[in-house]
């Protein structure tokens, strides 16, 4: 999968590349990012390579903004894509990768710090992901085989979407009891509650 197929399936709307980038922020976040200084560059080579048209339109403030539409050939590279294999092994996690060599630190304290951050990160994501979901449920309905097509499939999506995160934030929750269990362990007879009467040196492996 790549950024050019996820431009080609949001571009069934005209849009600028602004308006692109918001789409990111705010509705596929979930499962792809990316950045404008990736946007911009895509669209100018799907063009050239005519699977995008643009047009020039007024803005309601500055120059005036490059509206971007799928030309037949971007539908039929996207309705290729579509029609393939399911594009699985592509995930990519750094902070896993953080994780798996953090180690190197050589203090447990570190890692109970990230894992709180990552915890808090994923727990608000899923709480936006949530409140989309109260407002489409509030809109039409609890029954999603009754949406419109693309309804039903963004929905399909966000369910994932949902999924994934909380299951990420009962992994977080997970290791943070282990890490707790490791400190408790390594604690010094008669320390006191609430010092890090180990933090010089971290725990022993």
């Amino acid at each position: 999968m790549s950024l050019d197929h996820i431009l080609l399936g949001l571009l069934r709307e005209p849009a600028t590349g602004y308006d692109l980038k918001n789409v990111f922020s705010e509705t596929v976040r979930h499962f792809w990012s990316a950045r404008l200084s990736q946007i911009y560059p895509t669209l100018k080579r799907l063009e050239q390579q005519q699977m995008l048209r643009s047009r020039r339109e007024p803005s309601p403030k500055g120059p005036d903004r490059k509206v971007y539409t799928v030309t037949e050939k971007g539908r039929a590279e996207l309705l290729t894509w579509l029609r393939g294999e399911p594009a699985v092994g592509t995930e990519r996690f750094a902070y896993l990768a953080q994780l798996y060599f953090m180690d190197a630190i050589g203090d447990i304290h570190d890692t109970r710090a990230f894992m709180n951050a990552l915890r808090d990160h994923h727990s608000r994501w899923l709480a936006q992901l949530r409140a989309v979901e109260q407002d489409i449920v509030t809109t039409y309905g609890d029954a999603p085989e009754h949406y419109a097509d693309a309804g039903f499939h963004q929905f399909a999506a966000l369910r994932m979407g949902i999924h994934s995160l909380g299951s990420k934030v009962a992994w977080c929750d997970e290791t943070l009891a282990a890490i707790d269990r490791r400190i408790a362990a390594h604690q010094p007879t008669g320390a006191v509650a609430g010092v890090d009467s180990d933090r010089e040196g971290g725990l022993p492996s």
